[in-house]
């Protein structure tokens, strides 16, 4: 198993607020979607916006089975039956129609923020294994599940975009993404500074990248160059960082 701790910051409460936040958004933009919207494409190479909406909606029950991992201590799998049964149940539900997504995101978000609070609690274990054999802290999953909010929302492709997400969240997704660039033995050496005035180290930090904050945040988690610029052509991002 390899053990990554994505960036926790503010306490678990102040995190459910946000993930909180992160849903109405959601909600609102689902809310507003056509059958046809449903089954254009999305951002995600190969993924109409319903396989997005249904992948988030795997999500939060995936979050519910950590959860209860994490309260009792009794094993979970993130996804039972590994990636093929995810990738296949989420290819089950693409297919659906706006008013049958929203109710899957409505009622699956519900039973999340049911059990979520219980991680602000004593916890039978520490740390919660993910897909991939990534183990994180328990206390992060609400964080993780923000970034999936987030990300995801903007993946829809439907006027939801990170120049929409406060600069607090930005940072805190953006120290996300630099330290699982870090982690990869093929990271590029640059130095990203934002035109907001933060700056973040990879490698030796030879290569300078700069623009708003959301700018080099979908360049990182997306690949999307349009908002960065440097002196040099761009180096090519890992995969799964």
């Amino acid at each position: 198993m390899t053990s990554t701790a994505p960036s926790a910051g503010p306490s678990i409460e102040q995190d459910l607020g946000l993930v909180e936040t992160a849903t109405t958004a959601l909600f609102a933009t689902a809310s507003r979607l056509t059958d046809d919207d449903v089954a254009a494409p999305s951002l995600c190479e190969g993924w109409t916006r319903g396989h997005v909406l249904t992948h988030i909606a795997r999500n939060a029950e995936a979050m519910v089975r950590l959860t209860r991992w994490a309260v009792s201590g009794q094993r979970e799998e993130m996804y039972p039956g590994g990636t093929e049964k995810r990738d296949a149940d989420i290819e089950a539900g693409a297919g659906r129609g706006a008013a049958e997504q929203l109710a899957d995101l409505r009622g699956t978000a519900s039973a999340l923020a049911e059990d979520f609070p219980r991680l602000g609690g004593d916890l039978a274990t520490s740390e919660v294994e993910m897909r991939g054999g990534f183990v994180v802290p328990s206390a992060s999953l609400p964080f993780l599940r923000l970034r999936e909010l987030v990300l995801h929302h903007v993946d829809l492709d439907a006027g939801y975009t990170l120049a929409d997400v406060e600069g607090p969240v930005l940072v805190r997704l953006l120290d996300d993404a630099v330290s699982r660039l870090r982690l990869s033995h093929r990271a590029p050496s640059l130095t990203l500074r934002t035109d907001e005035g933060d700056t973040w180290t990879v490698g030796s930090g030879d290569m300078e990248v700069t623009g708003p904050r959301h700018g080099i945040l979908l360049w990182l988690a997306r690949r999307v160059p349009s908002g960065v610029s440097s002196a040099h052509d761009l180096p090519q991002l890992p995969r799964g960082a």
